[in-house]
């Protein structure tokens, strides 16, 4: 379903074997529902903020509220798309894409999840292949960042593959205790060089003064 005031609700990004939308409100609850099963192994937190430490039954509400705010404060100086990632036609993930100041320093970050049952299958490269395709392609940006921690490897092995290189150490405090997590950066030519997925963007255009750019 799309709507004439905002035009984000039809952007479609379309991979040899995923889709990635703007979540409808049935799309949030089968989300919620994935997250509720599990994203990581509860021995390790891969996220900054540990959203999963909440109790089982919290979770789906939080998933949606997440959302939710994501919505009510976008700005096109300040914006956050995360999209809902679909294979065969199931919910299994999201795959997000931020700017800030992006009509001026043409930067964006990314953050996804997938649930447990669907790691391990060349989603998490395809998802991400998508939006940096809309990032660098669609949007005109220059650089994209990303981050994973140390006992993150599949997220780090997503990031050289895609064509990221390290750029620098951050740390957080994550369950009472120090994590360190490593850096990565991409300009526009390594984005050229090792993009090999396909990607079709519809519904673009009219999205554009959303992010902050000329229609």
């Amino acid at each position: 379903m799309t709507s004439p005031h905002w035009p984000l609700a039809g952007l479609r990004l379309r991979t040899p074997r995923l889709e990635l939308r703007w979540p409808t409100l049935g799309d949030l609850d089968d989300l919620a529902a994935v997250a509720a099963r599990g994203i990581h192994d509860p021995q390790v937190m891969p996220f900054a903020a540990a959203w999963t430490d909440a109790p089982a039954a919290e979770i789906p509400g939080n998933v949606l509220k997440y959302f939710w705010s994501t919505w009510g404060s976008w700005q096109p100086s300040n914006w956050t798309l995360d999209l809902v990632v679909c294979r065969d036609g199931a919910v299994v993930g999201t795959q997000g894409v931020r700017g800030r100041d992006f009509a001026i320093l043409r930067q964006v970050g990314t953050g996804s999840w997938l649930g447990r049952d669907h790691q391990g299958q060349g989603t998490g490269t395809e998802m991400r292949a998508a939006v940096l395709a809309l990032a660098f392609e669609g949007l005109g940006a220059q650089y994209a960042t990303t981050e994973s921690h140390d006992d993150n490897p599949a997220s780090a092995g997503v990031s050289r593959k895609l064509g990221y290189a390290d750029d620098g150490i951050l740390r957080y405090a994550v369950r009472g205790r120090p994590v360190r997590a490593q850096r990565f950066r991409m300009d526009r030519a390594a984005w050229q060089a090792h993009r090999t997925v396909p990607v079709e963007i519809r519904g673009l255009e009219p999205c554009l003064p959303h992010f902050g750019l000329a229609a």
